[in-house]
């Protein structure tokens, strides 16, 4: 038992069915080690990355019909990464990246659940960079501006790994704060 409940749920997305192990719902809750914690998850935040959110569903309908054929994707928040799981199979070239310390375990069996290959992960805090990621030609997020200083953050990342000419995708719920992300990408030369 690994100290929090699980399900499995059916996402469709482009006609094709997508079976995920998701948290059991938005009390569950388990750090024994303090590892969590240590990266800044609070006990209320802990479970947000083991749901499918409708942003998620919006970002991974998206990638189903994007032009990604020999192009470089950073998934950055990914949570359950349904967004990388249609990307991995349509054969595109992509990292997901999260700093839950449970969202690579979650990845790696919502792959095999879906009998695709595994797709490559990096554990990321968006405030310390990593120098071997390399640029991406793409960087998408779904639902990760829920505080105010994520604006500002997720603009750091797009200027450390996106490439000179690079496509931004954020799908965002309205939480108020993806007009300031919007001004600093503009001051980055994105329109």
């Amino acid at each position: 038992m690994p100290g929090y409940s699980t399900r499995i749920v059916t996402v469709q997305v482009g006609g094709h069915d997508y079976r995920l192990r998701v948290l059991g719902d938005l009390q569950q809750f388990a750090d024994p080690d303090g590892h969590g914690a240590d990266l800044g998850i609070s006990s209320a935040q802990w479970s947000l990355f083991g749901q499918v959110w409708p942003s998620g569903r919006l970002l991974a309908q998206t990638m189903e019909r994007a032009d990604v054929a020999g192009i470089r994707i950073l998934e950055t928040g990914c949570g359950l990464a349904l967004s990388s799981l249609v990307l991995q199979r349509r054969g595109a070239i992509i990292v997901a990246s999260d700093v839950h310390p449970l969202a690579e375990g979650f990845l790696a069996y919502n792959a095999a659940l879906n009998a695709l290959d595994a797709v490559h992960y990096r554990q990321m805090r968006w405030d310390v960079e990593l120098t071997t990621l390399g640029r991406f030609d793409m960087i998408i997020a779904s639902d990760v501006l829920y505080e105010r200083a994520h604006a500002a953050l997720l603009a750091d990342v797009v200027e450390r790994y996106a490439q000179p000419s690079a496509e931004i995708v954020i799908s965002d719920p309205g939480r108020g704060n993806s007009a300031a992300l919007s001004r600093l990408l503009d001051a980055q030369g994105f329109s």
